[in-house]
């Protein structure tokens, strides 16, 4: 078995140091992940906004599903190996529910929303859930920001 291979299932003889590197390597591709998620969701906001023809272009049909699969797997990867659940974990659950309402206004924001009005309203409510999970994030308390 590749030793990289070894690492993912973490044997008895492999070091602290290993299993650290590897730890912070997902949490980092985690953050990135969700920077470039927001960042597409961003950028499909303003096309649906002013031109939502070209949602349809591939890019935008499959670049921001692959990025937030990736997302998702670091995530659960980070909860396996943490032992942090949501529904265990107060901070964790808030973030599972923030992220629900973030898709669903997501949703609004890019095709559901009837107007430019519901649209741009969804779209800034989005981004706002999305400044609260990653204050959650930070924290590791449902308060988000208002912990600090």
């Amino acid at each position: 078995m590749p030793r990289f291979c070894e690492a993912l299932f973490f044997t008895a003889e492999m070091p602290d140091v290993e299993v650290v590197l590897i730890y912070l390597t997902i949490k980092q591709m985690h953050i990135i992940f969700a920077a470039i998620s927001v960042g597409l969701f961003v950028v499909r906001w303003l096309v649906a906004l002013f031109n939502d023809t070209w949602l349809k272009h591939p890019f935008f049909k499959t670049l921001p599903h692959l990025i937030d699969t990736l997302l998702l797997g670091c995530a659960v990867w980070l909860c396996i190996f943490l032992h942090q659940y949501p529904f265990v974990n107060s901070w964790l659950t808030a973030k599972v529910i923030a992220l629900v309402v973030y898709i669903l206004l997501g949703y609004m924001a890019i095709k559901g929303g009837k107007t430019i009005i519901q649209k741009t309203v969804a779209g800034v409510l989005s981004l706002l859930v999305a400044g609260y999970i990653v204050g959650v994030a930070i924290t590791h308390n449902s308060l988000s920001w208002f912990a600090l």
